[in-house]
């Protein structure tokens, strides 16, 4: 919890010959100093054991009262901080008990809503509770709105007070006709909707940390499209196992997309899994034990033989559980892979993460509540949307029910 510690700070005197008295705030393995705003000779300050024995001066009363007010307050913008966020940092509590984060809303900008969250959210990446790739996405939509205020306004901030309706709706007509990215023109529109729902983010922390009081982008009302998502069948995914790749560099990208096929894990999880994220149960189950990054929440997921063979080929070669590869080439790769065994989709990660969903587990039986536990879904929706593509589980319940009018 929060301590806080007063000290006079040492070589400073006022024309009195009196030492300013400070105060050392910690919490968990953050600390920060500031001024208590009263001032105290040593010697008294010495002679009253830091103003903790009774007290008989009229005006060392008053400074020891000063100072329980002080402490006072500091406890309850603690307090008040760590309902909001128990990770926040002590220069925040510090601003907040000055009232220095007491910002106008006409007078904040969004850029500086954009900073103030994205800093935030780089402190829980730093704490591993989130992905470093969902801090860059954030700093991407930063970078765009600037870009878009620049082509549409010719400037590059703007007072929030300013941003109205036809702001939000040029900006996402911007991103999805205009905006360029590694000479691609225009974003399609599931990326535009996810963009628009950073920016709400920003403005909605911003309001709980008492910085605006509304969110200008709640009148946005855009919709993600349902695609349907491209996963392996069983056949499929045996072609690709049966294969054995003379290359290493292909041996290696196989058995990592393998492991997410089985485990439902997306490559920066399962990038950082070691034998430590390895438990057996009661029955001895093997399991991998871990939070997902890009939503912290935990995820355990059994080992299947397959998902275990490929653990065992790996188990003397490196520190991690598979092998550790650069994003970079990857799709490439694994277009290759795919050309060779003859499967004409476009394999990427995700296909793999879509294939343990459909066909390795709801595809086999598995309950879909245990499907969202597995892939560390948030809400049990988003793993709806595989469960609408297995139309061959449909045609297994009809043919019991073809039996029956037979």
């Amino acid at each position: 919890m929060l301590k806080v510690i007063f000290y006079l700070k040492a070589g400073k005197f006022n024309k009195s010959g009196e030492s300013p008295i400070y105060a050392r705030i910690s919490y968990k393995k953050q600390s920060i100093t500031m001024a208590a705003g009263k001032s105290i000779l040593k010697e008294r300050w010495q002679f009253t054991d830091n103003l903790r024995s009774v007290l008989k001066l009229e005006k060392e009363k008053v400074i020891k009262n000063a100072l329980d007010l002080f402490l006072l307050g500091m406890e309850k913008k603690f307090n008040e901080l760590l309902k909001i966020d128990q990770d926040f940092s002590l220069q925040l509590l510090k601003d907040e008990f000055k009232g220095e984060t007491a910002v106008k809303e006409d007078s904040v900008s969004i850029i500086e809503i954009m900073n103030r969250h994205n800093e935030f959210f780089k402190r829980k990446v730093d704490a591993g509770e989130r992905s470093k790739a969902s801090y860059q996405k954030y700093e991407r939509a930063k970078d765009l709105l600037i870009t878009f205020m620049t082509k549409q306004y010719g400037i590059q901030d703007i007072s929030l007070s300013e941003v109205n309706s036809a702001y939000v709706y040029n900006l996402e007509a911007f991103l999805k006709y205009d905006s360029s990215f590694k000479g691609k023109i225009g974003i399609q529109n599931n990326s535009v909707v996810k963009y628009m729902r950073m920016y709400k983010t920003a403005c909605k922390y911003s309001i709980r940390m008492g910085i605006i009081d509304k969110d200008p982008f709640n009148v946005y009302d855009g919709k993600l499209h349902v695609t349907d998502a491209i996963f392996l069948t069983q056949e499929e995914l045996n072609l690709i196992e049966n294969k054995k790749f003379s290359v290493k560099r292909l041996e290696k990208v196989k058995d990592v997309f393998l492991f997410s096929c089985y485990t439902g894990y997306a490559p920066v999880d399962a990038a950082n899994l070691t034998s430590n994220n390895i438990s057996s149960d009661g029955n001895d189950n093997l399991w991998i034990m871990t939070n997902r990054a890009k939503t912290a929440i935990r995820a355990n997921v059994p080992i299947l033989p397959p998902t275990l063979a490929i653990i065992n080929k790996y188990r003397n070669m490196q520190i991690g559980l598979i092998p550790k590869l650069s994003n970079q080439k990857m799709n490439a790769y694994l277009k290759e892979i795919a050309d060779l065994c003859g499967i004409d989709k476009h394999l990427t990660w995700y296909v793999a993460r879509h294939t343990f969903a459909t066909t390795v587990t709801l595809g086999n039986g598995i309950r879909i509540e245990n499907v969202s536990a597995m892939m560390g879904h948030t809400n049990i929706k988003q793993t709806q949307h595989y469960a609408k593509v297995l139309d061959m589980n449909i045609m297994e319940d009809m043919s019991k029910l073809k039996q029956k009018y037979t």
